[in-house]
């Protein structure tokens, strides 16, 4: 029987329940498939480290993580930490800057049962996680927004060969393995030679590969072209800022942002988190939707199946997504997509269906 060591990182807000949903049904679906088992090793991240070692992202933190086979990282309230803590990189992005968590997948898919703009949304969008716009992740010393006077402000964005290549390399193996289809989405009209680069050589290692559609778009032009007929996109390729602003999007679009999962992905271990925030404001209450993270952990589950050549991360990933399914589909929903479950209501429907 193989076994995997997982992180577990709770988080802020709602994170310590959706967090704590995930792992139950993780649990109950590698019961049901056996063949696998999890090491799952606690840490603590945010106000839970704060309180214990006075750093949202302790480095006791960062070493055990490195001996992990990846990690689940609940969402961080980094707005409310204390003014030193916010001068910092908050913890997602320490963790994706330190373990190079190059590859940002977020996925989003219209689910049977659940309203949506677009019912007919089924797309991944890949998102280059290291340079772009992102001031907190483009330098390696230092930051990439600064401010030469009180009255001016400049930003500085990076767009490496290196990492435009990498990140368009696991987009193409995507789409090969989806439909086909490929959209790399860029501003080369305004930024010529930023965008424009990223354009190109997206577009030079797709036509490496004759089976996929490749096809370009303005970033501002796909948002309208997702929102008239979202359901004819597959593999959407954009820098790190552009792909942060789609994917919120397309989230909505498929329903709610708290369905929206992620994986942070390197050459060596990834990182499942939610796309959405810690929604302090509902923390506590039991009605979180834990639909982000179990989505995230199942992206996880199936890298881990890939790059361990290991087929049954991947069945318990499957059954995880076929719950979600089932239950949603027999109109079992949080508060947050018009129903009354709360998080355990909605978490005992996902262990009984897996059951």
């Amino acid at each position: 029987m193989a076994r995997y060591s997982l992180g577990v990182l709770a988080g802020d807000g709602i994170g310590p329940e959706v967090v704590g949903s995930a792992v139950t049904v993780l649990e109950a679906a590698t019961a049901a498939v056996g063949g696998v088992s999890w090491e799952l090793v606690r840490h603590p991240m945010g106000w839970e480290a704060m309180r214990q070692h006075g750093v949202a992202l302790p480095e006791s933190t960062i070493a055990a993580l490195t001996g992990c086979d990846g990690w689940i990282l609940g969402p961080h309230d980094s707005q409310s930490y204390p003014a030193a803590e916010q001068a910092k990189l908050n913890p997602s992005g320490v963790l994706r800057k330190h373990f190079d968590l190059y590859a940002n997948l977020r996925p989003a898919r219209a689910y049977p049962g659940v309203p949506a703009v677009r019912p007919d949304l089924d797309l991944v969008i890949v998102r280059e996680n290291t340079e772009g716009f992102y001031a907190d992740r483009n330098m390696a010393v230092g930051l990439g927004e600064f401010m030469p006077s009180p009255d001016l402000a400049l930003t500085v964005g990076v767009f490496s060969r290196r990492a435009i290549e990498r990140i368009a390399r696991v987009a193409c193996d995507l789409a090969r393995a989806r439909r086909g289809k490929l959209a790399i989405v860029h501003k080369a009209n305004v930024l010529k030679l930023s965008t424009g680069l990223f354009r190109d050589i997206g577009r030079a290692v797709a036509a490496e590969q004759p089976e996929i559609r490749c096809e370009d778009y303005h970033v501002d032009a796909l948002a309208a072209h997702l929102v008239r007929r979202g359901g004819d996109f597959d593999v959407i390729l954009a820098e790190n800022m552009f792909g942060d602003i789609l994917s919120d999007l397309t989230g909505e679009l498929a329903g709610s942002l708290g369905m929206a999962g992620s994986i942070n992905a390197g050459d060596r271990v990834a990182m499942a988190q939610a796309a959405h925030g810690a929604a302090p404001d509902i923390a506590g209450r039991g009605i979180a939707n834990p639909t982000g993270v179990l989505v995230s952990v199942a992206l996880l589950l199936r890298w881990l199946a890939d790059r361990r050549a290991d087929p049954v991360p991947a069945a318990v990933a499957a059954r995880i997504d076929a719950a979600l399914d089932t239950v949603l589909r027999a109109g079992v929903r949080t508060p947050d997509l018009g129903g009354n479950a709360t998080t355990a209501n909605f978490t005992g429907a996902l262990v009984a269906a897996i059951g």
